[in-house]
């Protein structure tokens, strides 16, 4: 009775170890990637003097985008050479990202009050917007 146990048993296995998952992406549906150039006079100031923010028209942004999609936001300081995914900690600078229908803010506040005014950027920096299709998140 154990012999024919175990032989059911060694059965079952191999069955299930021929199992395997398939990972179907959609390539029909495009990513969207929106680049945008921010100038230093772009930034305002709040009036609590806490937070710097810029707010950019990504059109591309619409409600489905919002409900469905991944939104992924990316800062250049570099003109394109290397980006950081927001949101970030930098020199005590706490940087995040408010999402909306057609907009992108981006804010710059003090991470531990040392200096409750955060630095204004002094240069144009550059933004991409990544727009990642429904259809391609698994």
């Amino acid at each position: 009775m154990k012999n024919l146990t175990l032989i059911l048993l060694c059965i079952a296995s191999l069955g299930l170890a021929s199992c395997k998952k398939d990972t179907i992406i959609n390539q029909t549906t495009a990513n969207r990637t929106v680049v945008v150039n921010v100038a230093t006079n772009a930034w305002t100031l709040s009036g609590d003097g806490f937070t710097y923010s810029a707010v950019l028209n990504i059109p591309e942004i619409d409600q489905y985008s919002l409900d469905n999609e991944a939104v992924l936001v990316y800062i250049s300081y570099d003109n394109g050479a290397t980006y950081l995914q927001l949101p970030f900690v930098y020199n005590v600078e706490a940087y995040s990202t408010v999402l909306s229908k057609g907009k992108v803010q981006i804010d710059i506040e003090s991470s531990d009050f040392q200096n409750a005014t955060p630095k204004k950027p002094t240069s144009t920096v550059r933004v991409k917007v990544v727009l990642i299709a429904a259809d391609n998140i698994s």
